[in-house]
């Protein structure tokens, strides 16, 4: 029947790790396409050293299929996805330093708010992706991740909350605390 073609929009994740349970494994591969970037990106944020970003990559799909199982299609696919990214990056950082990457920070409970994005804050997101790339690797991992996941990866306080696994307040908390150590990296640098 010609012209009774529809056309179908994209598939989301969350309906293609659906299909990828059902036994759809080629439908991964879809997954793979559209998050590779992204999780190259990530590493390379994280983990800073000329360390295999690739095979790490490989490893977060790797261990994402392996687990597709348990991931809830209601749910959203990359806050998910991500999460095992950041145990991957948390892991390998332990191997190679043999050190704890995190520490709990007591008074991380403040609640924080996010205000609406203006014209101001997007020039000054801007200017603090500029500085993040600039200083990132002096910035200790528990305010870097959150400062990474929120510029580069544009997530938000939510996503965010749900990747590191700690409540939405200490997001905010961590980015404050995060921007202010950065900006004394900043000036110590132009001091000296």
């Amino acid at each position: 029947m010609p012209g009774s073609a529809a056309v179908s929009s994209p598939k989301t994740d969350e309906e293609i790790a659906k299909q990828v349970q059902g036994g759809d494994v080629e439908s991964f591969g879809i997954l793979v396409s559209r998050y590779e970037g992204k999780m190259t990106r990530y590493a390379r944020k994280f983990l800073f050293q000329g360390e295999d970003v690739k095979d790490m990559v490989q490893e977060v799909f790797l261990k994402a299929y392996i687990n597709i199982q348990s991931f809830d299609t209601k749910r959203r696919f990359s806050p998910w996805l991500y999460r095992i990214a950041h145990n991957e990056f948390i892991n390998a950082g332990r191997k190679k330093l043999s050190l704890p990457v995190f520490t709990f920070d007591l008074d991380a409970l403040f609640p924080h708010l996010a205000a609406k994005e203006t014209a101001d804050q997007d020039m000054q997101g801007k200017e603090m992706r500029a500085m993040l790339d600039r200083y990132l690797g002096q910035v200790s991992s528990k305010y870097r991740e959150p400062l990474v996941l929120y510029y580069f990866e544009e997530m938000d306080y939510r996503e965010i909350a749900e990747i590191l696994q700690i409540p939405v307040s200490t997001v905010g908390v961590r980015l404050t605390r995060g921007k202010q150590i950065l900006r004394k990296i900043i000036n110590h640098q132009n001091i000296s």
